[in-house]
């Protein structure tokens, strides 16, 4: 089969895969994404060359178990008191579990973007390949879980939206650099990414950011100039995290000395290779979020 047709084919199926699990229902986009952990992990081992049966055991259960306090506490609750026949309470903050969680996440992004521009590393030891793992591929699903669900209930628009900016950054990104991009952006680790690519793609994406506002989101007209502000906002978000999130996942693979994070998505590459810039934007837009929802 041709390559282009089988990247087109591979990448259609992803999306309407993805759009419909979001759409479907609140539990069809947690068990998808649940599964995009999985792979990522497998992924992600095979990246730095760790054992992948307890990461992807402890993956799994902590993803499953944050799901379920946070969604379905009530639901939990009856679950298990079906079956110790004992009447137990699940006593959790999710408030300040969700704190911790990205208190935990933002530190260890920070030290993603240290091991990004840093030069000097070049190899990582066992412990930074555990803590990698769960700052940058399994903390972030949890987020990605959690933005979706805004300040009260699951809204599917969120993380469309999302997706939709990141497509776009991505999309004119390498349309802009390819046109008229001169000045590389950070070129010992993706030579093909320019400065000119850089902006082009980021100015797109807060551009499709206002029309999410205006056309997708249709807020209420009293809510109209602060929804626009928010969406541009989160457009720069993931312009500009979600390159660095890419850049971060070459350096893993550079190191590794392979193209892409695996196979599974025919012309793409991996799961990883689809998700390394929304898995790095997910935790900076749910602070976004929890910093609007304090200061109204």
């Amino acid at each position: 089969m041709n390559e282009t047709l089988k990247r087109a084919l591979s990448g259609a199926v992803y999306i309407l895969l993805l759009l419909a699990s979001i759409l479907f229902s609140t539990e069809s986009f947690i068990s998808l994404f649940g599964v995009f952990l999985i792979i990522a992990i497998y992924e992600f081992c095979n990246l730095v060359q760790i054992n992948k049966v307890l990461p992807l055991i402890f993956g799994s259960l902590f993803y499953t178990t944050i799901a379920l306090i946070s969604f379905y506490k009530t639901e939990t609750e009856n679950y298990i008191n079906g079956i110790l026949e004992h009447d137990i309470k699940l006593i959790v903050n999710i408030s300040q579990l969700n704190t911790i969680l990205l208190v935990i996440t933002l530190l260890i992004s920070i030290k993603c973007i240290d091991f990004l521009f840093n030069d000097t590393i070049q190899s990582l030891s066992k412990l930074s390949k555990y803590i990698y793992l769960l700052g940058y591929i399994v903390l972030p699903f949890v987020f990605i879980v959690k933005i979706s669900f805004g300040i009260n209930d699951y809204n599917p628009k969120i993380i469309i939206g999302l997706f939709i900016l990141i497509w776009t950054n991505d999309t004119f990104a390498y349309l802009v650099g390819k046109s008229i991009g001169k000045h590389k952006l950070l070129e010992r680790i993706s030579p093909k990414k320019t400065i000119e690519g850089f902006v082009g793609g980021v100015a797109f994406a807060v551009f499709a950011g206002f029309l999410i506002s205006k056309l997708y989101i249709k807020p209420n007209p009293n809510f109209s100039e602060k929804s626009i502000l928010i969406w541009t906002m989160i457009a720069l978000i993931a312009g500009i995290f979600g390159t660095i999130g890419d850049l971060i996942e070459s350096k893993f693979k550079r190191i590794a000395g392979v193209k892409d994070s695996g196979k599974i998505m025919p012309g793409h590459g991996g799961v990883l290779d689809r998700l390394d810039s929304v898995i790095f934007v997910a935790p900076i837009v749910f602070l976004f979020y929890q910093i609007l929802n304090y200061v109204s």
